[in-house]
Protein backbone atom coordinates (compact mmCIF):
# COMPACT_ATOMS: atom_id res chain seq x y z
CA UNK A 1 0.00 0.00 0.00
CA UNK A 2 2.33 3.33 -1.06
CA UNK A 3 1.56 6.46 -0.11
CA UNK A 4 0.29 8.89 -2.42
CA UNK A 5 1.26 12.76 -2.53
CA UNK A 6 -1.43 14.82 -4.32
CA UNK A 7 -2.58 18.87 -4.60
CA UNK A 8 -5.69 19.19 -2.94
CA UNK A 9 -8.78 21.58 -1.93
CA UNK A 10 -10.45 20.51 1.27
CA UNK A 11 -14.29 20.39 0.58
CA UNK A 12 -15.59 19.44 3.72
CA UNK A 13 -15.13 17.63 7.18
CA UNK A 14 -17.46 15.87 9.53
CA UNK A 15 -16.26 14.68 13.01
CA UNK A 16 -15.69 10.59 13.43
CA UNK A 17 -15.84 9.33 16.85
CA UNK A 18 -13.70 10.94 19.55
CA UNK A 19 -10.84 12.63 17.70
CA UNK A 20 -11.04 12.01 13.51
CA UNK A 21 -12.43 13.46 11.10
CA UNK A 22 -14.02 12.37 7.96
CA UNK A 23 -12.33 14.72 5.29
CA UNK A 24 -13.86 15.32 1.56
CA UNK A 25 -11.29 16.65 -0.08
CA UNK A 26 -10.26 17.83 -4.43
CA UNK A 27 -7.17 16.15 -5.50
CA UNK A 28 -6.02 17.69 -8.76
CA UNK A 29 -4.69 13.96 -10.16
CA UNK A 30 -7.36 11.73 -8.77
CA UNK A 31 -10.24 14.05 -8.50
CA UNK A 32 -12.60 14.23 -5.30
CA UNK A 33 -12.00 11.76 -2.36
CA UNK A 34 -12.86 11.03 0.71
CA UNK A 35 -10.61 9.84 3.88
CA UNK A 36 -9.67 9.53 7.53
CA UNK A 37 -7.55 11.43 9.56
CA UNK A 38 -6.99 10.16 12.47
CA UNK A 39 -6.62 12.41 15.49
CA UNK A 40 -7.18 15.45 13.55
CA UNK A 41 -9.36 16.98 16.55
CA UNK A 42 -6.55 16.83 18.85
CA UNK A 43 -4.92 20.11 20.00
CA UNK A 44 -1.33 19.07 19.10
CA UNK A 45 -2.86 17.31 15.82
CA UNK A 46 0.08 16.88 13.12
CA UNK A 47 -2.63 18.10 10.53
CA UNK A 48 -3.01 21.60 12.36
CA UNK A 49 -5.13 24.73 10.18
CA UNK A 50 -4.74 22.20 7.39
CA UNK A 51 -7.97 20.63 7.04
CA UNK A 52 -10.10 24.18 7.27
CA UNK A 53 -12.88 24.68 4.39
CA UNK A 54 -10.93 25.39 0.87
CA UNK A 55 -7.79 25.18 2.14
CA UNK A 56 -5.11 24.53 -0.10
CA UNK A 57 -2.86 21.88 0.35
CA UNK A 58 -0.44 18.99 -0.26
CA UNK A 59 -1.92 15.70 1.24
CA UNK A 60 -0.26 11.95 1.74
CA UNK A 61 -2.35 9.60 2.24
CA UNK A 62 -2.99 5.72 1.34
CA UNK A 63 -5.62 4.33 -0.13
CA UNK A 64 -6.60 0.39 -0.25
CA UNK A 65 -8.76 -1.33 -3.34
CA UNK A 66 -11.07 -2.71 -1.13
CA UNK A 67 -11.49 0.43 1.04
CA UNK A 68 -13.83 3.44 0.61
CA UNK A 69 -12.16 5.84 2.64
CA UNK A 70 -8.62 6.38 2.39
CA UNK A 71 -6.45 7.11 5.15
CA UNK A 72 -4.65 10.53 5.02
CA UNK A 73 -1.12 10.61 6.80
CA UNK A 74 -0.42 14.27 7.01
CA UNK A 75 -1.06 17.69 4.80
CA UNK A 76 1.12 20.44 4.05
CA UNK A 77 -0.62 23.79 4.27
CA UNK A 78 -0.20 25.62 0.71
CA UNK A 79 -2.59 28.29 0.99
CA UNK A 80 -5.12 28.87 3.72
CA UNK A 81 -8.31 30.82 3.67
CA UNK A 82 -8.18 32.79 6.59
CA UNK A 83 -7.88 35.88 5.00
CA UNK A 84 -11.42 35.72 3.18
CA UNK A 85 -13.31 33.71 6.39
CA UNK A 86 -13.29 37.01 8.60
CA UNK A 87 -15.85 38.67 6.15
CA UNK A 88 -19.32 36.99 5.78
CA UNK A 89 -19.65 37.59 2.47
CA UNK A 90 -16.64 35.95 1.75
CA UNK A 91 -16.84 33.22 4.15
CA UNK A 92 -20.40 32.46 2.53
CA UNK A 93 -19.12 32.36 -0.87
CA UNK A 94 -16.69 29.78 0.10
CA UNK A 95 -19.24 27.64 1.56
CA UNK A 96 -21.37 28.01 -1.77
CA UNK A 97 -18.27 26.99 -3.48
CA UNK A 98 -17.30 23.78 -1.61
CA UNK A 99 -20.90 23.06 -1.78
CA UNK A 100 -21.47 22.99 -5.85
CA UNK A 101 -18.26 20.77 -5.60
CA UNK A 102 -19.29 18.07 -3.48
CA UNK A 103 -22.61 18.21 -5.77
CA UNK A 104 -21.03 18.02 -8.95
CA UNK A 105 -18.08 16.30 -8.86
CA UNK A 106 -18.08 12.61 -9.01
CA UNK A 107 -15.81 10.10 -6.85
CA UNK A 108 -12.26 9.55 -8.16
CA UNK A 109 -12.78 11.31 -11.32
CA UNK A 110 -9.83 13.67 -12.27
CA UNK A 111 -10.84 16.88 -13.88
CA UNK A 112 -7.64 19.08 -13.96
CA UNK A 113 -10.07 21.94 -15.61
CA UNK A 114 -12.47 22.31 -12.42
CA UNK A 115 -9.29 21.75 -10.10
CA UNK A 116 -7.77 25.54 -11.82
CA UNK A 117 -10.99 26.79 -11.46
CA UNK A 118 -11.30 26.71 -8.17
CA UNK A 119 -8.03 27.99 -7.47
CA UNK A 120 -7.97 30.96 -9.91
CA UNK A 121 -11.42 31.95 -8.16
CA UNK A 122 -9.88 31.48 -4.55
CA UNK A 123 -7.27 33.98 -5.86
CA UNK A 124 -10.21 36.52 -7.41
CA UNK A 125 -11.66 36.56 -3.69
CA UNK A 126 -8.89 37.41 -2.10
CA UNK A 127 -8.27 40.03 -4.61
CA UNK A 128 -11.36 41.19 -4.21
CA UNK A 129 -10.97 41.54 -0.79
CA UNK A 130 -8.31 43.76 -0.95
CA UNK A 131 -9.66 45.83 -3.38
CA UNK A 132 -12.91 46.55 -2.36
CA UNK A 133 -13.62 44.26 1.21
CA UNK A 134 -16.86 42.45 0.59
CA UNK A 135 -17.19 42.34 -2.93
CA UNK A 136 -17.30 38.80 -3.74
CA UNK A 137 -19.59 38.66 -6.79
CA UNK A 138 -17.18 38.48 -9.65
CA UNK A 139 -15.63 35.50 -8.52
CA UNK A 140 -19.10 33.89 -7.27
CA UNK A 141 -20.56 34.62 -10.89
CA UNK A 142 -17.46 33.28 -12.43
CA UNK A 143 -17.40 30.27 -10.73
CA UNK A 144 -21.26 29.17 -11.01
CA UNK A 145 -21.09 29.87 -14.66
CA UNK A 146 -18.14 27.46 -15.38
CA UNK A 147 -18.83 24.79 -13.05
CA UNK A 148 -22.35 24.59 -15.08
CA UNK A 149 -20.29 24.73 -18.08
CA UNK A 150 -17.41 21.95 -17.19
CA UNK A 151 -20.17 19.80 -15.91
CA UNK A 152 -21.94 19.86 -19.46
CA UNK A 153 -24.86 21.35 -18.33
CA UNK A 154 -24.90 24.89 -19.60
CA UNK A 155 -27.26 25.46 -22.65
CA UNK A 156 -27.58 27.81 -25.11
CA UNK A 157 -27.95 31.35 -24.28
CA UNK A 158 -28.38 32.73 -27.46
CA UNK A 159 -31.34 29.87 -28.97
CA UNK A 160 -35.31 29.48 -27.43
CA UNK A 161 -35.69 25.77 -25.88
CA UNK A 162 -38.89 25.83 -27.12
CA UNK A 163 -39.12 26.62 -30.62
CA UNK A 164 -34.96 26.86 -31.32
CA UNK A 165 -34.69 30.88 -32.26
CA UNK A 166 -32.44 33.07 -31.87
CA UNK A 167 -32.34 34.82 -28.83
CA UNK A 168 -29.95 37.73 -29.39
CA UNK A 169 -32.19 40.61 -29.97
CA UNK A 170 -35.33 38.26 -27.99
CA UNK A 171 -36.05 38.71 -24.10
CA UNK A 172 -35.63 35.32 -22.58
CA UNK A 173 -36.58 33.40 -19.47
CA UNK A 174 -36.72 30.57 -17.43
CA UNK A 175 -38.27 28.32 -14.77
CA UNK A 176 -37.20 25.76 -12.41
CA UNK A 177 -36.65 21.82 -14.17
CA UNK A 178 -36.46 23.35 -17.45
CA UNK A 179 -32.94 23.32 -18.94
CA UNK A 180 -32.19 26.35 -20.72
CA UNK A 181 -33.99 29.28 -21.93
CA UNK A 182 -37.62 30.24 -23.76
CA UNK A 183 -38.66 33.27 -25.83
CA UNK A 184 -41.33 35.47 -24.66
CA UNK A 185 -44.04 33.66 -27.57
CA UNK A 186 -42.66 30.13 -26.18
CA UNK A 187 -43.25 31.13 -22.10
CA UNK A 188 -46.85 32.12 -23.20
CA UNK A 189 -47.79 29.32 -25.20
CA UNK A 190 -45.80 26.83 -22.08
CA UNK A 191 -48.07 28.95 -19.97
CA UNK A 192 -47.36 28.87 -15.51
CA UNK A 193 -46.07 31.80 -13.32
CA UNK A 194 -42.60 30.32 -12.63
CA UNK A 195 -40.64 32.56 -14.94
CA UNK A 196 -37.71 34.88 -14.58
CA UNK A 197 -36.11 36.49 -17.41
CA UNK A 198 -32.61 36.22 -18.15
CA UNK A 199 -31.86 39.87 -19.15
CA UNK A 200 -29.45 40.83 -22.45
CA UNK A 201 -26.66 42.09 -20.17
CA UNK A 202 -26.18 39.55 -18.07
CA UNK A 203 -25.99 36.83 -21.15
CA UNK A 204 -23.99 39.18 -22.84
CA UNK A 205 -21.51 39.41 -19.74
CA UNK A 206 -21.76 35.03 -19.35
CA UNK A 207 -20.64 35.49 -22.89
CA UNK A 208 -17.08 37.10 -22.00
CA UNK A 209 -16.91 35.30 -18.99
CA UNK A 210 -16.59 31.93 -21.13
CA UNK A 211 -14.01 33.93 -23.50
CA UNK A 212 -11.98 35.62 -20.52
CA UNK A 213 -10.02 34.95 -17.32
CA UNK A 214 -11.58 35.97 -13.83
CA UNK A 215 -9.15 38.14 -13.12
CA UNK A 216 -9.90 40.43 -16.07
CA UNK A 217 -12.88 41.65 -15.04
CA UNK A 218 -12.69 44.88 -12.79
CA UNK A 219 -13.73 44.15 -9.33
CA UNK A 220 -14.37 47.41 -8.58
CA UNK A 221 -17.52 47.16 -11.44
CA UNK A 222 -19.55 44.40 -9.37
CA UNK A 223 -22.20 44.93 -6.87
CA UNK A 224 -24.81 42.54 -5.38
CA UNK A 225 -27.30 42.96 -7.82
CA UNK A 226 -25.15 42.71 -10.83
CA UNK A 227 -25.99 39.61 -12.60
CA UNK A 228 -28.17 38.24 -9.58
CA UNK A 229 -30.38 36.36 -12.82
CA UNK A 230 -27.45 34.87 -14.19
CA UNK A 231 -26.79 33.57 -10.72
CA UNK A 232 -30.61 32.86 -10.14
CA UNK A 233 -30.62 30.66 -13.52
CA UNK A 234 -26.88 29.00 -12.89
CA UNK A 235 -28.20 27.69 -9.60
CA UNK A 236 -31.70 26.21 -10.69
CA UNK A 237 -29.36 24.51 -13.56
CA UNK A 238 -27.35 22.58 -10.73
CA UNK A 239 -30.46 21.87 -8.63
CA UNK A 240 -31.78 20.67 -11.87
CA UNK A 241 -29.33 18.13 -12.96
CA UNK A 242 -28.08 17.50 -9.31
CA UNK A 243 -31.66 16.85 -8.33
CA UNK A 244 -30.88 18.86 -4.74
CA UNK A 245 -31.20 21.89 -3.53
CA UNK A 246 -28.35 24.28 -3.09
CA UNK A 247 -28.27 25.33 1.39
CA UNK A 248 -26.17 27.98 0.75
CA UNK A 249 -27.30 29.75 -2.91
CA UNK A 250 -30.40 31.04 -0.40
CA UNK A 251 -27.69 32.60 1.62
CA UNK A 252 -25.59 34.08 -0.97
CA UNK A 253 -28.27 35.49 -2.53
CA UNK A 254 -29.79 37.21 1.08
CA UNK A 255 -25.89 38.54 1.68
CA UNK A 256 -26.78 40.28 -1.88
CA UNK A 257 -29.27 42.37 -0.83
CA UNK A 258 -28.00 43.42 2.27
CA UNK A 259 -26.01 47.18 2.56
CA UNK A 260 -23.79 46.02 4.58
CA UNK A 261 -22.06 43.27 6.08
CA UNK A 262 -22.90 41.28 9.02
CA UNK A 263 -20.79 41.07 11.77
CA UNK A 264 -17.47 39.27 11.21
CA UNK A 265 -16.52 35.32 11.20
CA UNK A 266 -17.07 32.11 9.84
CA UNK A 267 -20.50 30.35 9.65
CA UNK A 268 -20.91 26.69 10.35
CA UNK A 269 -18.84 24.41 8.46
CA UNK A 270 -21.92 22.22 8.58
CA UNK A 271 -24.11 24.75 6.32
CA UNK A 272 -24.78 22.61 3.94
Amino acid sequence: MPKRLSEAVVLRTYPLREADLVVSFFTRDCGKLRGVARRARRPKSGFGAGLERLSHIRVAYYQRETRELVNLDSCDLIRSQFDLVSDYRASVALDYMAEICEQLLPPEETNEKFFRLVLAVLDSLRGAEMACPGNIWRGVTYFSLWAVRLSGWLPALDACLGCGGDLEAERAFFSRGRSGLVCGDCRAALGGPNYWELGGASRSLAGAMLRCPVSQFPASAWAGETAADLRRFLVQQIETHAERRLVTASMLEQAALEPAAPAAGPISRAAF
